[in-house]
């Protein structure tokens, strides 16, 4: 499929995963990234919390890319109601995938688009992830390639830790870091792409 646009779209992440999920739709964009602490964020819930660092990282983009639309994005492992980081060394990636073999986690992502109006929309898109029963085998032998590191929840379903997953309620992308079919409906309602 062709889609048209006549916006200069900005895609406000670093994420590897992300930029490939986007170039999906066809249409010319730029990488700019954020610069915010993310820890500065408080929020009463996991959904309002993922939110607003979207928010965050979008609204900063947005001051460099004037009269360009912006979408930013983040995405966050919730398990128990506590969020799951990426991990800072191997000792807590090895706790993270300990604590979610044999259970269910969420995976929420959060999408802002600001258009050069400044008008902003936000979608949050929430998928359920079950595990498998993991080994410490197993744990260690995934931790030790590195691949945990730069995920949030210490695990990519789009890389070995696809082995872990039992199955998915919910957008298989939205794990992966962007659900991009949420994301394509919301730039046709607002004429952002055109077919």
């Amino acid at each position: 499929m062709n889609f048209d646009t006549n916006h200069q779209l900005v895609l406000a992440s670093a994420s590897p995963r992300r930029k490939e999920l986007f170039s999906k739709l066809g249409v010319p964009f730029e990488v700019i990234t954020s610069n915010v602490e993310e820890t500065s964020v408080q929020a009463e819930t996991m959904k309002e919390y993922v939110r607003e660092v979207a928010l965050l990282k979008a609204r900063d983009v947005a001051k460099k890319g004037k009269g360009k639309t912006i979408i930013g994005a983040d995405t966050v492992v919730v398990f128990e109601d506590t969020l799951l980081h990426k991990p800072k060394n191997e000792e807590e990636a090895i706790a993270h995938l300990t604590r979610l073999s044999e259970n269910v986690h969420q995976v929420m992502t959060a999408v802002v688009i600001i258009q050069a109006d400044g008008t902003e929309e936000v979608i949050v898109e929430e998928t359920k992830v079950y595990f498998k029963k993991l080994s410490k085998e197993l744990i260690e032998s995934y931790v030790e390639t590195g691949d945990p590191f730069d995920k949030a929840g210490g695990y990519g379903i789009q890389t070995d830790g696809v082995l872990f997953v039992d199955h998915i309620v919910g957008d298989y992308n939205n794990v992966v870091g962007l659900p991009l079919a949420s994301l394509f409906e919301k730039l046709i309602a607002l004429n952002i792409l055109k077919l």
